[in-house]
């Protein structure tokens, strides 16, 4: 086990995943504040860095592309402050972070993670219900509906339709873009690939965000969103193999692999087995035939 404790937050590192609990230094932004404890299980990782520096270091997490919806919203656009995967570390800490940098390392090896994408979100993204108030107007989402509501301040093409109301199934797409400078930003419900692009200041669909304090926060709700949409990286409905019946398919497939490809299918086969994707029938068929060929 591997802890951390910094006015910046406490990171906790058990092997299985890291417990993220941001601390209450002026310096932790209040995007990390909102949304509080994380825990990033180990499968959505795909590494860790220590940044040492002159007064303090940064300690890093780098996850999946595809497994938190919050940085699938962003793209790096995140500052420190609101990024919930980097900890400023005082200098005296130094080594401390290095340790815990080395655990989750040798986990990762051990463990034999993957680090390219993923097909779905290892992360749940934030509790619903939500309401964020920023810029031009508030957002507010349930899990089915997303509302958009104006301020005084609002133009008279988006105040004069009223609150825009939008069900989940309806949205093709959602961006955040945060604020650079005197270019304001946008968190924005985009229905259609092939909807017109208005500015944010004139779209029913958008809250213009103009780099405020609360900015940050349009981004927790859109990965709210987000987290329950289709997976980008997700296979078609239509060609995605029945799990159970891929997981078979290769367990009889020719013994090609070497020794540490059949280890990993055999924590393959157990995890599809503890979701209940396979039954006990199955899993035992499928593990037999890896066995055999070990």
């Amino acid at each position: 086990m591997a802890e951390i404790i910094q006015n910046d937050g406490t990171w906790t590192f058990d092997g299985d995943a890291v417990r993220i609990v941001p601390g209450r230094d002026k310096g932790v932004g209040l995007l990390r504040r909102t949304l509080g404890e994380v825990s990033v299980p180990l499968a959505a990782l795909a590494g860790a860095s220590y940044e040492p520096g002159r007064k303090s270091g940064r300690l890093r997490l780098r996850l999946r592309e595809g497994a938190d919806p919050l940085l699938q919203v962003t793209g790096g656009k995140l500052d420190d402050s609101s990024d919930p995967y980097t900890l400023t570390v005082e200098t005296k800490a130094a080594g401390v972070a290095e340790y815990f940098v080395d655990e989750v390392r040798n986990a990762l090896l051990l463990d034999q993670v993957p680090t390219g994408p993923v097909d779905r979100y290892l992360l749940p993204g934030p509790a619903l219900p939500m309401t964020v108030g920023a810029g031009d107007g508030t957002a507010s989402f349930d899990g089915r509906t997303v509302r958009l509501e104006w301020t005084w301040h609002t133009d008279e093409v988006k105040t004069g339709s009223g609150p825009a109301v939008l069900a989940l199934e309806e949205l093709h797409a959602v961006e955040w873009q945060p604020a650079r400078g005197l270019v304001d930003g946008h968190l924005r419900f985009v229905s259609s690939p092939n909807a017109p692009r208005v500015p944010a200041g004139r779209d029913p669909h958008a809250v213009e965000l103009n780099g405020f304090k609360k900015d940050p926060l349009m981004a927790l709700l859109a990965s709210a969103v987000v987290v329950r949409m289709p997976h980008p990286n997700a296979a078609a409905p239509e060609l995605a193999p029945a799990p159970g019946a891929k997981a078979l398919e290769a367990a009889a497939a020719p013994a090609a692999e070497d020794h540490d490809v059949l280890l990993r299918r055999l924590r393959e086969l157990g995890e599809l087995h503890r979701s209940g994707i396979l039954t006990d029938e199955e899993f035992t068929l499928a593990k037999q035939a890896v066995l055999k060929r070990l």
